[in-house]
């Protein structure tokens, strides 16, 4: 499975294509005179051969894509006019659900009824699953115990993220197809721009090879010390 997380409240199409798509293996044959993978017919030109063996080549594989959409979509509280495409991305079958909440409570949000959010707390503590002993997996842990609850969605933090989940190409792209029909077509204000390129002001797209630490940059500060340190003297007036 590969993660995309969009960058300035924008989907980039090529580069989420880029990143899902492995290269393609060849079809496997006995070595003969024009090299490995294919035999010439006869009459048959190496180069013919060799153009023949390329064409035989798989497809280029589709990992399962897990999009992720942060967004803002008001100041202090939701903007009333993001609440109706809002709930359409939960009515997308690629909908895997929305992370967010309100101040001091982060919520997993899985649907709504009318102009209410269901939503799970998943916060509670579980047994590690250990996914590579060969064995069946008990998935008990993955699920979440408590019982769902609802909550008004003008009491929703501004501040979330939309997740998506397509397990093939032609899912994405049928995605992408809802989204301009639903969610860009439709409203006047937009929670998110979809587009075919990337930006030419965007720094070029590396596809990631394998997953990779994201430093904080804490590891290039000399000594802890220098955290607290300050050229400024304050002075305390009231406690």
């Amino acid at each position: 499975m590969t993660v995309y997380v969009s960058m300035d409240n924008t989907v980039v199409i090529e580069d989420i294509k880029k990143q899902c798509k492995q290269p393609g293996r060849e079809s496997r044959s006995r070595a003969g005179p024009c090299g490995r993978g294919e035999v010439p017919a006869s009459g048959q030109s190496c180069s013919e051969a060799q153009g023949r063996a390329l064409q035989s080549q798989r497809p280029l594989d589709w990992r399962p894509l897990l999009l992720v959409i942060p967004l803002r979509m008001g100041i202090n509280s939701i903007n009333p006019v993001y609440i109706q495409a809002f709930k359409e991305c939960f009515k997308m079958p690629q909908s895997c659900g929305v992370l967010g909440g309100k101040p001091n409570l982060a919520y997993y949000f899985i649907g709504f009824i009318d102009d209410e959010l269901i939503y799970l707390d998943p916060h509670t503590t579980q047994q590690a699953v250990d996914t590579e002993s060969g064995s069946a997996v008990d998935d008990q842990s993955y699920h979440c115990q408590r019982t769902p609850h609802r909550m008004k969605i003008t009491s929703l933090d501004p501040s979330v993220a939309l997740g998506f989940f397509c397990k093939s190409e032609e899912d994405f792209d049928s995605w992408c197809d809802l989204v301009q029909q639903e969610l860009l077509k439709k409203r006047n204000l937009r929670m998110f721009e979809l587009v075919e390129k990337h930006p030419s002001h965007w720094p070029p797209f590396v596809p990631p090879t394998k997953p990779e630490v994201q430093t904080t940059g804490a590891e290039f500060i000399e000594s802890p010390d220098k955290l607290f340190e300050s050229e400024e003297e304050f002075e305390i007036l009231n406690v």
